[in-house]
């Protein structure tokens, strides 16, 4: 898994103290990447065929950019601590952080969606993909999809304007 620190001065909310500078461990976002590798296949492919024929070609592409691509991962559901195997599957499992929902066909429905999600909601990850590769251009099939959103932790260190502080 690919991080990177980014930096970022708090402000304490007392006068006269110094500003403290955090350092913050950012996990790198690669849904760009998985998106730029599906517009390819489908320019490749077009529209019409299996749903599997688009997964294996992604897959193709991530691991030629140099991602991991997990195929049919499998979901556990935990039920009363009990881990039940379901039959439940992710197409795709990016980098251990990104799941890709793959459809083809005329339209999007919110069941959909809601697969998505509960896959994320059981594998405790935010960021899915939802890729419908039935469409003339791919960007009208793509939704990014996020559960359990959190803004960022340097807007928490905004608390007071700084000439405030300097009174």
């Amino acid at each position: 898994m690919d991080f990177f620190l980014k930096r970022a001065t708090a402000f304490p909310y007392c006068r006269g103290r110094l500003a403290a500078e955090i350092t913050l461990l950012t996990r790198r976002d690669i849904t760009p990447q998985i998106i730029g590798a599906a517009i390819k296949v489908h320019r490749r492919l077009g529209p019409g065929l299996l749903e599997s024929a688009y997964e294996a070609c992604l897959a193709y592409e991530l691991e030629q950019l140099g991602l991991s691509a997990h195929r049919q991962k499998p979901v556990p559901l935990i039920y009363e601590g009990v881990k039940l195997e379901c039959g439940f599957r992710a197409d795709l499992l990016v980098d251990g952080q990104v799941v890709v929902e793959i459809k083809c066909k005329d339209a999007i429905h919110p069941v959909d969606q809601a697969q998505l999600l509960s896959h994320l909601r059981l594998l405790n990850l935010q960021v899915g993909l939802l890729i419908n590769f039935h469409v003339v251009l791919l960007k009208d099939g793509i939704k990014r999809m996020v559960n359990n959103y959190q803004e960022p932790l340097e807007q928490e260190f905004d608390l007071l304007p700084v000439e405030k502080l300097n009174r």
